[in-house]
């Protein structure tokens, strides 16, 4: 065996070592994502909303007293919503015009 021959298969031993301990931590990697993935994911839902048989909806509806009134805007109110709009359309027409 000549001393280049030597010094290659001492290299491969060295490469393949370094292979396997790679191959062992991606192994123990793979199996601690697996187990954080399955711990922080929720079970699968299968549709949009609100699961069946959940109790949120229910206890919003039941913390609303039940005298309470939806908000009417009063047509002072209206009129004065409905003029600064105008207003500020007037305003992005000007501006526009002079681009």
């Amino acid at each position: 065996m000549t001393p280049s021959t030597g010094a290659n298969w001492r290299q491969q031993v060295e490469v393949s070592r370094i292979v396997a301990e790679i191959d062992a931590q991606i192994l123990k990697l793979q199996q601690a994502r697996t187990l954080l993935a399955g711990a922080a994911s929720p079970a699968v839902r299968t549709g949009r909303g609100r699961p069946k048989g959940s109790k949120n909806g229910v206890a919003a509806a039941a913390a609303a007293p039940a005298g309470a009134r939806k908000r009417k805007l009063s047509p002072e109110g209206r009129k004065r919503i409905a003029d600064a709009m105008k207003k500020r359309w007037a305003e992005r027409r000007k501006q526009n015009a002079k681009a």
